[in-house]
């Protein structure tokens, strides 16, 4: 009949969603280098690292109610708020000795930046699970592949990229 099948916007889909999902936000990341230099590139990336970490300890210690628990049965509300309030303070003293922004604007950038790397983290889980896989790849064992090394700073980098390209 000539007329594109069911598996046309699927195979498009799959198609440009990567070169979305991860080609804006490594030209992010190269801009905000280019723009700030490598202090800025740094202090996004160990807000996450803070974030992250804060969320996978508060919510081990402090976590009962699940965030997302058909997406990512671990992660918990608990976990997430302290995650936010870890980024959100990593940014905001940090952020003093790379941007001349006022403390209350980094603390914004780094709740915004905290909340982006949570969103993140559930998409990646959303597409494993999509997939019917564990991990997105053997290559780092353990830790679920690449894509969940870098999830959180895949949605988090190119909003980075606008504070600094315009409010820093």
């Amino acid at each position: 009949s000539g007329r594109p099948g069911p598996a046309i916007l699927r195979d498009t889909a799959a198609a440009i969603l990567p070169v979305a999902y991860l080609g804006l936000p490594l030209g992010a990341l190269a801009a905000v280098r280019a723009i700030s230099g490598r202090e800025a590139v740094l202090l996004l990336l160990a807000t996450i690292v803070v974030s992250d970490s804060a969320q996978y300890y508060t919510g081990r210690a402090f976590g009962r109610r699940p965030l997302a628990p058909t997406i990512s049965p671990k992660k918990t509300t608990e976990g997430a708020i302290g995650g936010m309030v870890c980024g959100t303070l990593a940014m905001a003293v940090g952020g003093l000795w790379v941007f001349a922004s006022p403390i209350w604007i980094l603390a914004l950038l780094g709740a915004a930046i905290s909340l982006l790397g949570i969103v993140g983290d559930l998409f990646e889980s959303l597409l494993k699970r999509s997939a019917g896989v564990k991990d997105s790849s053997q290559l780092i064992p353990g830790h679920g592949g690449v894509l969940d090394r870098i999830d959180s700073w895949l949605f988090a980098a190119p909003v980075y990229y606008v504070f600094v390209r315009f409010v820093a």
